[in-house]
């Protein structure tokens, strides 16, 4: 497959590409690729095979693999999709299976320390840490969008062992897909998405399980919700699974979130208790300064 740009045939970027873990973020990157004619053929793996199936059926990936190993032999590109708790595992799998020019990739949440294993793991140089910031409460392949990445951020933790031209065609990987791409080392990773994504997804589930143990005159108080909450918790219908993982992948950054957290709920709470109007006031406007500024 060629595509046209400006009227010339431009070569495909990568021939064969395999995506392991065809749910919602592998999912969608495959059917960009497709979209946009970034590869000749898409090879698909997933440990839950209907959702495999489905992402076949569904035309995300031309072949469905039985094993990862599989997916991985013969593509000059392997995506690792898969939830960050099985990453380390699954790099191992297919390491051996590798071609010696193919290009790994993930698309992992958590880097930090994960990105030092998991180059260990897979050929010198020629993993690069991706983490695209495109989620939605859905899952599945079902929920996979060609466009879920455009004008979406796309952060790239290279290190020093990084290949420089692995890193400039993963970038352009990102970019042909409509991400805008930046890049950080993996611990700024952690600390800057610990606070901004990890500690709200933390909170939803934390109020929603609050919101189940509250009574109000022996009355549930859910069913009397409106917007705010559904727009506050709309994180908490993320999956479990994934969430649990990211949270004991990066725990320390998480708890120096939490305890931030803690301390301006603790600044509230001891105005209220004082009744004091003017700090209440105060805590509230900065907030909503800070939100109204938010992009």
């Amino acid at each position: 497959m060629r595509r046209e740009r400006r009227g010339k045939p431009v070569p495909t970027l990568f021939h064969r590409v395999a995506v392991a873990g065809v749910g919602l973020i592998g999912g969608s990157l495959a059917a960009a690729c497709r979209k946009r004619g970034l590869t000749e053929r898409l090879i698909g793996w997933d440990a839950d095979g209907s959702a495999l199936q489905e992402a076949l059926s569904l035309g995300l990936v031309d072949e469905a693999a039985p094993e990862a190993a599989a997916a991985a032999a013969g593509a000059d590109l392997v995506v690792l999709a898969v939830p960050v708790g099985a990453l380390e595992a699954v790099a191992a799998t297919i390491a051996p299976a590798l071609a010696p020019d193919a290009l790994v990739t993930d698309v992992g949440s958590v880097k930090g320390s994960l990105v030092g294993r998991l180059e260990a793991l897979l050929p010198a140089g020629r993993y690069v840490p991706g983490h695209p910031i495109a989620g939605r409460e859905r899952s599945g392949p079902a929920a996979a969008s060609a466009s879920l990445f455009e004008g979406a951020r796309c952060i790239l933790t290279p290190t020093a062992r990084t290949d420089r031209q692995a890193l400039g065609r993963i970038r352009r990987l990102w970019e042909e897909v409509g991400a805008v791409v930046e890049t950080m080392d993996p611990e700024t990773h952690e600390a800057v998405f610990a606070a901004v994504s990890y500690l709200p997804h933390a909170v939803a589930y934390a109020l929603m399980n609050a919101m189940l143990d509250l009574k109000a005159e022996g009355r549930d108080v859910l069913p009397y919700s409106a917007g705010g909450l559904r727009d506050f918790t709309r994180v908490a219908a993320s999956d479990p699974t994934m969430w649990r993982d990211i949270f004991l992948a990066n725990r320390a950054a998480l708890l120096e979130a939490l305890r931030r957290f803690r301390a301006a709920l603790a600044r509230m709470e001891a105005a209220l208790a004082a009744g004091d109007g003017a700090s209440l006031w105060a805590e509230c406007d900065r907030a909503r300064r800070a939100r109204r500024d938010l992009v």
